[in-house]
């Protein structure tokens, strides 16, 4: 029965992540722990997403032809990440973006790979459920309305 079932058991497929910013592969045990709100609350971040050439567009028409639509999008582009319940898995090449303790980040993430990416830190959930509502109103109106102005009108 051993041989059968070395030949046609199922085998455990081990556990792999990819970098919630970059969408790059991870090596196990690689890589910081981060709540949404630690996310959110990096400017450089949201200059990045709001110039990326998916949203690039919307933040041209936002800053050069003051165009509503293109300001109601960047704010749903606000809404679904600032949403996001999960923890972020984040590789060593983007820890820079964020202001965060990084030996706390790496502990969590540590924890993360171990349970295979089921551990979550008490200050995970969407952002407005973790920050206080006036620096989390600040944080969504730079993200709406000034994230990447100056590769815009460079």
């Amino acid at each position: 029965m051993s041989v059968l079932t070395s030949l046609f058991g199922k085998k455990k497929k081990s556990f792999t992540a990819f970098c919630s910013v970059s969408r790059e592969p991870l090596e196990n045990g690689y890589g910081y722990l981060l709540t949404t709100a630690e996310v959110v609350s990096s400017r450089k971040y949201w200059d990045n997403i709001m110039t990326e050439p998916d949203t690039m567009s919307y933040t041209v028409n936002h800053f050069q032809k003051k165009d509503p639509m293109a300001t109601r999008i960047r704010g749903m582009i606000f809404e679904k990440y600032s949403s996001v319940a999960k923890p972020w898995i984040v590789s060593d090449s983007f820890i820079g973006w964020f202001n965060v303790d990084k030996g706390k980040a790496k502990e969590w993430a540590k924890n993360w790979w171990q349970d295979e990416g089921e551990f979550e830190p008490s200050e995970s959930g969407p952002a407005d459920k973790i920050l206080d509502e006036d620096n989390y109103m600040k944080i969504r109106e730079y993200a709406i309305m000034e994230a990447g102005r100056e590769k815009v009108l460079a």
